[in-house]
């Protein structure tokens, strides 16, 4: 019964459980691949005043969504060492996802090269267009969840794009760009399972999330807190988002906690699976950089602002694209309040 069940939501577009195996053998390539030019590991430093500021907005962090710096579309040190890379090395180095549908994933559809497609996608190429003048000066890495802030932080990557939370934890690690997309965690699970949400049908279960991720530390916060049963099992661990997908399809667990974003595309792969309940947290995604990256992360906010002003080739018409068939049409409920900075003294 299993088998067949597993075979049914293995059809469609190349399967689920393949496009993992492939996804993971690439990442493994992408994250060999050596730096692509100098300067990567500069920054510009901040100033005794702004640094002040960044650590008091750490300690008294409330609204981490909010703790970003002031858009500016000048150019510093971190912007002009990307810019110097020579000839072919002339590119944003930037880590992603590969395999969450619609967010970041080669789709074994769109021809030979299955280029990497999705709404993240188009915010790097915006990026890029941005800063060098060409939209595809990308060089792409896949990245897995915990592998984010130390591939930032080791100087593999200019910056992560790769449907990342923000929240007070990551903000005494990384720098982060306003929010460019709104969500919150919740249960993805079989159609025909008694889980009903975020709640006491959980008890008993086995639950898949991505390690690193938020949905991983909220569980293990409300299981500490009795939010969360004390029987919930919340071992299960991996590496990227489809695993656990692919370990529910399996029957290895019971039920997914992701992003309800994240959860949508999932259920758009797979027919035997749902979004139970509502979501239970609200969270904002946001473009990772280096801590010491100010001008770069004042640069990417000011995109954001024209990403967002751009109505025919920018936020909405990404998500139109994109999202709209998993998310609904109605894109307010997932774009992010006007953002807020911090002040510069």
């Amino acid at each position: 019964m299993r088998a067949r069940r597993l075979r049914a939501s293995l059809k469609g577009w190349g399967g689920v459980a393949t496009m993992a195996v492939v996804c993971a053998l690439v990442a493994v390539f992408a994250l060999c691949v050596p730096l692509a030019g100098p300067g990567i590991g500069d920054g510009r430093a901040v100033t005794q005043a702004s640094q002040a500021t960044i650590e008091k907005a750490e300690e008294d962090c409330e609204a981490p969504e909010k703790q970003t710096l002031s858009p500016s579309s000048a150019d510093g040190d971190t912007i002009q060492a990307i810019k110097d890379r020579e000839g072919e090395k002339r590119k944003l180095i930037v880590g992603v996802d590969q395999n969450s549908y619609r967010w970041g994933y080669r789709n074994p559809n769109s021809g030979k090269t299955a280029e990497l497609e999705g709404f993240d996608i188009d915010l790097v190429h915006r990026i890029a267009e941005d800063i060098l003048g060409d939209p595809d000066a990308v060089q792409f890495k896949a990245i897995p969840t915990d592998q984010r802030i130390p591939a930032i932080q080791d100087g593999r990557v200019d910056m992560v794009v790769r449907t990342m939370t923000i929240n007070c934890a990551r903000i005494a690690d990384v720098a982060f760009s306003a929010p460019y997309f709104k969500t919150g965690q919740q249960v993805l699970a079989p159609k025909s399972s008694p889980v009903k949400g975020y709640d006491d049908t959980l008890a008993n279960r086995r639950i898949c999330t991505a390690a690193g991720s938020t949905a991983y530390s909220t569980l293990e916060a409300d299981q500490k807190d009795g939010k969360l049963p004390a029987t919930t099992d919340i071992s299960t661990t991996v590496p990227n988002q489809l695993d656990c997908l692919v370990r529910l399809q399996l029957g290895e667990v019971d039920a997914v906690v992701t992003d309800g974003a994240l959860a949508a595309s999932q259920a758009a792969q797979d027919p035997t699976v749902q979004l139970k309940g509502d979501a239970f947290t609200a969270e904002y995604y946001g473009v990772a950089m280096k801590k010491d990256a100010d001008d770069l992360v004042r640069r990417v906010n000011q995109i954001l602002v024209d990403y967002r002003e751009d109505t025919a080739n920018g936020w909405q018409a990404s998500y139109d694209k994109w999202l709209s068939a998993t998310l609904g049409k109605d894109a307010k409920k997932s774009e992010p309040p006007a953002p807020q900075y911090l002040r510069s003294t």
